[in-house]
């Protein structure tokens, strides 16, 4: 495995490595621990042994945080293929560019070690080893109302762009973000409630994006902006 960096969670010493087909077991223990402790175990799609399989035999990249030589925390990015579901073709994409987007997939840390902002972490991590000579874009799909993944996808400077049923059967935001494109300027702005489906998406059907959010009364918004 590569070492990319360390450091200290409190008085205990991490370190942040490039991980293998050789880590799936940790990589499936973990993820088994993540999805005891959810109470709604449908804001999060876990990996299969074959989607883990795929992103570490060089369709992605994929790191982990060990303490000694317990993994406690990963995230995934995918290079996905182009088919009529890419999240590219949703966020308005041009066809010739799909070749260039990835996608922002899981990120699980153990319940033991919450409260460090590992996600944050390993999120600014991750995304200073993307090749910018090979990618343009970063895309990803989050839950309504799952508010730690729409936080942390906020905090990195990626937009809603899309809010629709993929997958089959499941509602989701899509985001998405130029990795060397310039901050856009907005003029008008509008806040609807994470609730109110139709409305954001009439909002997305104008040409608004998704900024950020935050909470009012015991309920979220999303601010769109033009």
């Amino acid at each position: 495995m590569t070492n990319i960096t360390q450091g200290f969670l409190g008085e205990t010493l991490y370190r942040v490595q490039v991980l293998t087909k050789k880590d799936i077991p940790q990589l499936l223990k973990l993820q088994d621990e993540v999805m005891a402790a959810l109470s709604d175990r449908h804001t999060v799609q876990p990996l299969s042994v074959g989607e883990l399989n795929n992103i570490l035999t060089g369709n992605g990249l994929m790191i982990g945080i060990y303490v000694e030589d317990e993994l406690i925390a990963f995230r995934a990015v995918l290079k996905p293929i182009i088919d009529e579901e890419h999240l590219g073709r949703d966020c308005g994409i041009p066809d010739e560019e799909l070749s260039r987007v990835l996608y922002q997939e899981i990120s699980n840390v153990s319940p033991r070690y919450r409260g460090y902002g590992l996600q944050k972490k390993m999120a600014q991590i991750i995304m200073a080893q993307v090749d910018l000579n090979r990618f343009d874009y970063i895309c990803a799909t989050v839950q309504p109302l799952n508010i730690p993944s729409l936080k942390d996808k906020f905090s990195q400077g990626l937009m809603i762009a899309g809010l629709k049923v993929k997958y089959g059967d499941k509602l989701r935001y899509i985001f998405y973000k130029e990795l060397k494109g310039e901050v856009p300027t907005f003029s008008e702005a509008r806040a609807l409630r994470m609730s109110d489906i139709t409305g954001q998406q009439q909002l997305l059907k104008e040409g608004f994006l998704g900024t950020d959010m935050f909470e009012m009364r015991d309920h979220w918004f999303v601010t769109y902006r033009k």
